[in-house]
């Protein structure tokens, strides 16, 4: 009777102080932020250290890449944006942070980025935190990715590089300014698709967004770069369980996954009625000749189910569309306009090409051996190009091992989050001297010391275990497109006064590079 009484007394004492208690924990709870052990005395912007919505609503303003710069500056190599996260702005930490062994697992914020799939998120490769389960996935995918493989499918690349010099000879003959950019973007959507699923994805001769993927991708990033920063969310918002029972349609808002569907039942179809016979080695046969990701992958599962499995297909080749034509695209503009911005660079490298051309060692297309063997200043210009835009715009989040680590000197307890900003490292001023000047020759004319150092904070691609695994088919697109790009046209800003616009929603992505075209005579 007595512990009757008791029970209805404390929920009388709740109901009536409800607000005040609230008060009391929400105080309580940012008291803890700020003054968590050890990290109450790492510097950074006051009310970071309190709570993470600071810095989400800096991402949300979409210029955090600046942000981030200036914060190191301000309050040297690490700064605390977030109660619970740290950003490394010490070039050297990279191997630590990222290294293979050293612990540090991916955070919360990735998995935001997976897609849905009969009900169900769909972790992928770059987006997983086991680190067994991404072991066990690239081993069966990885030799697809290699240059040997891509290569194998060059003559699809020269094929979206006639149709996209097509389309800008177009513009050309009319003397109408084109949006570089966005044509850049298409072009690099088309190479994904030839190389994933054996087809252009229709962006170049249509001259637009195909299916809406384009737009897909764009809310995808800002959702995964915004609610990423206070990644508890996503549980109440699309990442929230209820949400796939009551509305079982938006596994198909995602149109890269409708499309990827649709290839990979194209593919099955083909094997069900190839008049080559119907045995799982013929089939593997008839696959295997298409060189594409998609057939490859459909091959090996046919061989070896326990290897790769419908599902994993899917999520593997939907990643290289979400994460592989929009960084491409990104590091592309930046090369090029960075070169329209200091004409004596476009000069030098448009001197090496005609060289090149004149003693007859480029093809046509210009192939990717011919570039990285006969022009060897158009890799500087890239490396400097991606230097100063990289495509990724926040920190490379990882999880501190349980038992802490040393950052920068600092001991930093087990479950913080820490990373570099692909910015900050790329504009150090004590690695890269001048570093808001387009210098490609800094890539060729240093000393091996400052080189090592460079190529240590130059972040491009990630690093480690977790590096990208598209890569390769990136620096195929951008070490022929270039080139190819110079040696037709003569490319120049439509309105010189006019800088371009950059929106941070994870990826940096450039908008308002205009520029005239005129053919160049043989």
């Amino acid at each position: 009777m007595a512990a009757g009484i008791e029970t209805q007394t404390a929920l009388q004492f709740l109901k009536a102080n409800t607000l005040p208690i609230l008060l009391v924990a929400i105080v309580l709870r940012l008291l803890y932020n700020k003054f968590k052990p050890g990290l109450a005395s790492i510097p950074g912007p006051p009310l970071a250290a309190w709570t993470g919505f600071w810095f989400f609503l800096k991402v949300r303003r979409g210029q955090a890449h600046l942000l981030s710069i200036d914060l190191h500056h301000k309050y040297g190599p690490l700064v605390r944006i977030n109660p619970n996260k740290v950003s490394v702005g010490d070039a050297k930490e990279i191997r630590n942070i990222y290294g293979l062994n050293k612990g540090f697992t991916k955070t919360a914020f990735y998995p935001i980025q997976s897609i849905i799939y009969k009900r169900q998120p769909q972790v992928n490769l770059f987006a997983t935190r086991d680190e067994a389960y991404h072991r066990h996935m690239k081993r069966a995918v990885a030799n697809s990715y290699s240059m040997t493989a891509l290569l194998d499918k060059e003559d699809s690349v020269d094929t979206c590089i006639r149709i996209f010099m097509e389309k800008l000879g177009e513009f050309s003959e009319r003397d109408e300014a084109v949006d570089l950019g966005v044509w850049l973007q298409l072009y690099a959507f088309d190479v994904v698709g030839e190389f994933s699923f054996g087809t252009r994805l229709g962006f170049l001769e249509k001259g637009q967004d195909v299916d809406g993927m384009m737009e897909t991708i764009c809310g995808l990033l800002a959702y995964s770069a915004q609610v990423g920063q206070l990644p508890e969310w996503h549980h109440v918002l699309l990442g929230n369980p209820l949400l796939r029972i009551l509305l079982p349609s938006m596994e198909t808002w995602n149109e890269i996954t409708n499309f990827t569907l649709r290839a990979v039942d194209s593919v099955n179809s083909l094997i069900s009625d190839s008049k080559g016979g119907h045995s799982t080695k013929e089939k593997q046969k008839l696959l295997n000749a298409r060189t594409d990701m998609l057939s490859r992958w459909t091959a090996l599962e046919l061989g070896s189910p326990e290897k790769i499995n419908t599902r994993d297909i899917i999520v593997h080749l939907s990643t290289n569309v979400l994460a592989g034509s929009d960084t491409t695209a990104i590091a592309l503009r930046a090369i090029l306009y960075y070169l329209l911005r200091t004409p004596p660079k476009l000069a030098k490298l448009i001197a090496q090409i005609d060289a090149a051309d004149a003693a007859g060692v480029l093809s046509n297309p210009i192939t990717y051996r011919e570039a990285t063997t006969h022009l060897p200043y158009l890799d500087a210009v890239i490396k400097e190009g991606m230097r100063m835009h990289p495509s990724v715009g926040l920190i490379l989040e990882r999880e501190v091992p349980s038992g802490g680590a040393t950052i920068c000197g600092r001991h930093i307890p087990g479950g913080t989050i820490v990373g570099v900003n692909p910015w900050v490292t790329g504009y150090d001023s004590r690695i890269f001297p001048e570093p808001h000047a387009f210098i490609p020759e800094r890539w060729l004319e240093s000393s091996l010391e400052a080189l090592r150092e460079m190529e240590q904070a130059w972040f491009g691609f990630g690093a480690g275990s977790r590096t990208c695994l598209g890569k390769n088919i990136s620096i195929i697109e951008m070490s022929k497109v270039v080139p190819q790009l110079l040696r037709e046209f003569e490319v120049r800003f439509d309105r010189p006064d006019r800088e371009w616009r950059v929106n941070n929603q994870w990826f940096t992505q450039q908008e308002g590079f205009v520029v005239g075209l005129k053919k160049r005579v043989a």
